[in-house]
């Protein structure tokens, strides 16, 4: 069968491989149907993740079909139209402990330190998948995975009615940010440097627009909010200027949620932290939140379906990196169908 795998930075290849055989009890095998590409796919193929390990089969945004099922599987049957969980983790740490298994100390994910998706066959622990409404097409089933990341950084955010939220960046992970925070009956800022971006954003229900190279952005936010700053501040650029603006930004009581892995360090004094005292936190992958963001999708209260802007077959994986690389600004989210 046919895979696409990052053999080291730089160079991306479609390969062949084994089918995958189910081996243990609590094992599905999943027949690939759409995948998305994530930044951080593209990341790894740049050599710009500090988790990924190579040579590595990429991908971790997946919606499939169960095509069989090992002998103590229970809650999936063949047919059943499915998402991908892509964490594998211990169970017995302290974050898993404490229902944070997403910075599990001996966490894996597909696609970064495991092989995901970017296949035609997976072979999956149950407790892996989660089945999905058979109503939904596949370009919404493939966005539940972005979705739930949406979900985790309006919890870390700890995001309620009535906030006033601001989201720097409206690519698809602020989008999901700001469909979730509409949800929750926040009023929602979005900045981004695309005129295009702004206004699908506006489209999806944000509040204010803020283009960020035309604008002044500390003088729009004290404008909206009358010189207090937005209640939660949620960076999904992840610059280390991005990181620094999010603390003058914010009101005081507010929360800073950061999406990034920069390892360059930002120029950050106590003062604002302290005088304003801010909730500073961190947001990776998610905990748990698959079955709320999947309740949302199969009653449609999120529609999700234009946010994909291009579709292409897995074996033209070369044409969808061209289509992201040269054209950035015409692309909000990039699928690959399996046939």
């Amino acid at each position: 069968m046919k895979a696409i795998q990052v053999v080291k930075p730089g160079q991306i290849e479609i390969i062949e491989k084994d089918m995958p055989e189910i081996k243990r009890g609590n094992e599905v095998l999943v027949k690939v149907r759409m995948v998305g590409i994530c930044g951080s796919d593209m990341h790894i193929y740049h050599g710009t993740n500090p988790m990924a390990t190579y040579p590595r089969i990429i991908g971790h945004e997946v919606a499939g079909e169960i095509v069989e099922i090992g002998a103590d599987v229970k809650n999936v049957a063949p047919g059943d139209k499915i998402v991908l969980e892509p964490i594998q983790t211990c169970g017995e740490c302290y974050a898993c402990r404490k229902g944070r298994n997403n910075v599990c100390e001996k966490l894996n994910v597909y696609g970064v330190h495991i092989d995901g998706g970017y296949q035609e066959y997976l072979v999956l622990p149950e407790n892996n998948v989660h089945k999905v409404s058979g109503q939904l097409d596949w370009q919404e089933a493939v966005l539940v995975e972005p979705f739930t990341i949406g979900a985790q950084a309006n919890w870390r955010g700890d995001v309620r009615e009535g906030d006033i939220v601001f989201i720097m960046g409206a690519g698809p992970i602020g989008l999901s940010v700001l469909k979730i925070a509409k949800l929750k009956g926040a009023v929602c800022i979005i900045s981004d440097l695309s005129d295009d971006k702004l206004a699908y954003a506006k489209e999806q229900g944000a509040d204010y627009v803020i283009n960020a190279m035309k604008d002044d952005v500390k003088e729009e936010i004290n404008r909206i909010t009358g010189g207090y700053g937005a209640n939660v501040t949620i960076d999904a650029v992840c610059t280390t200027k991005t990181f620094e603006d999010c603390i003058a930004l914010t009101s005081a009581a507010g929360r800073v949620v950061t999406l990034g892995f920069n390892e360059e360090p930002s120029q950050i004094p106590q003062l604002p932290i302290t005088g304003k005292e801010l909730t500073i936190v961190g947001s990776r992958l998610q905990s748990n939140k698959f079955p709320e963001v999947i309740a949302l999708f199969n009653e449609g209260k999120i529609q999700a379906g234009s946010f994909v802007t291009h579709q292409f077959r897995l074996e033209d994986i070369h044409k969808a990196i061209e289509q992201i690389e040269t054209e950035p600004d015409k692309v909000r989210k990039v699928v690959l169908e399996v046939n």
